[in-house]
């Protein structure tokens, strides 16, 4: 089946959180929350390497949001449900509709971390991506050193099946970084 025929869900609910599909106008709202999280968002993503602009966030969540309707990348934007807040992003990445699998990655705001809401949003990506899409594999990556992402699917129980020694350059291309592979499978 072409995955542009296949039914995704576009919202998501957890008891704290609502995930969602980026939207036209999403930008402004995303670039604030890179802005005020530059200094810990940088050394990790390549996005963050460089403040981006209002208005190359609300390209980048426009994209995000066509991507999303061709089956190619399902980003979702995390808000607080009492508040709709915005807490940060995550999605499936990398994936395989053959097989089925894929990758989740996040990244969330500097003033909302602390509370799980970010391992309460993958935990509910996780089981959405078996029980819902069928994936037989999900997937985890994050640099080695990134104690704050790998505590994530620490705490989900997924398995750390490797570490890739010497696999990527780091986001500022001066040192050479170790990669920690995490799986959930079915």
């Amino acid at each position: 089946m072409n995955p542009i025929l296949m039914e995704v869900e576009t919202s998501l609910e957890t008891e704290r959180l609502t995930l969602r599909m980026p939207q036209p106008g999403d930008g402004e709202v995303v670039n604030e929350a890179i802005r005020s999280s530059i200094d810990e968002l940088r050394p990790w993503l390549g996005f963050a390497r460089v403040t981006p602009t209002p208005e190359e966030t609300e390209i980048n969540t426009r994209e995000a949001h066509v991507k999303f309707l061709k089956r190619e990348n399902l980003r979702y934007l995390v808000f607080l449900k009492e508040t709709n807040e915005f807490v940060g992003s995550t999605g499936f990445h990398n994936i395989d509709w053959d097989v089925p699998k894929l990758e989740i990655g996040y990244w969330m705001a500097t003033c909302q971390s602390g509370h799980g809401y970010m391992t309460e949003a993958v935990q509910k990506l996780t089981q959405y991506a078996h029980q819902g899409l069928g994936c037989r594999r999900v997937e985890i990556q994050c640099d080695r050193e990134n104690e704050r992402s790998r505590a994530i699917p620490e705490r989900l129980g997924y398995l750390l099946e490797g570490t890739l020694k010497n696999d990527d350059l780091s986001i500022d291309g001066e040192r050479i970084t170790d990669t920690c592979i995490y799986s959930s499978t079915i």
